[in-house]
């Protein structure tokens, strides 16, 4: 009885590391509050015409961005879309979605988020593109002032979510 008590205790403590492990790696870890990054991120989109920052709101396209990070997204002419680029795209759902090119069809390209193992059913192009992401800011996820948390999440989100 004793032996199983503690196979199971390190059953346990075995499933409670690797739960931790994983809400670890669910952002980029970094301590600078969302304010910082925000104003960092608003100070480069205000430098260059079409730029626009978006909050992002996910998983799927971690370790390179999620849940708190920010970004800069440039607008750009679909033409000029090439397999790899990170777009920011509405799809048909009425969501904006930040994931990855991954082919080109007909219709578009078909984009997919790096942890997801299926494709979005929406595909991007010309009609429903947003731009592409320029450049990435990690944050801690959280507001340094608690009046400032609530301009932080006026900012647009972005989903890097399972593919809908």
């Amino acid at each position: 009885m004793r032996k199983m008590l503690r196979v199971l205790l390190s059953s346990l403590a075995i499933l409670t590391a690797a739960s931790a492990q994983a809400e670890i790696v669910a952002r980029p870890m970094t301590t600078v509050s969302l304010d910082v990054v925000l104003g960092d991120a608003q100070t480069l989109a205000s430098r260059h015409p079409g730029m626009q920052v978006l909050r992002v709101e996910g998983k799927s396209m971690l370790p390179f961005f999620g849940e708190g990070s920010v970004v800069v997204i440039k607008k750009i002419d679909g033409s000029k879309l090439r397999a790899g680029m990170v777009a920011v795209y509405h799809n048909r759902f009425g969501e904006t979605v930040a994931h990855r090119l991954v082919e080109t069809t007909t219709g578009g390209w078909i984009a997919k988020g790096y942890n997801n193992a299926e494709a979005d059913s929406t595909v991007v192009n010309e009609s429903n593109l947003v731009g592409v992401v320029y450049a990435t800011f990690h944050s801690s996820g959280r507001s340094a002032t608690p009046a400032l948390a609530s301009l932080a999440l006026s900012i647009p989100t972005a989903l890097a979510a399972p593919a809908r």
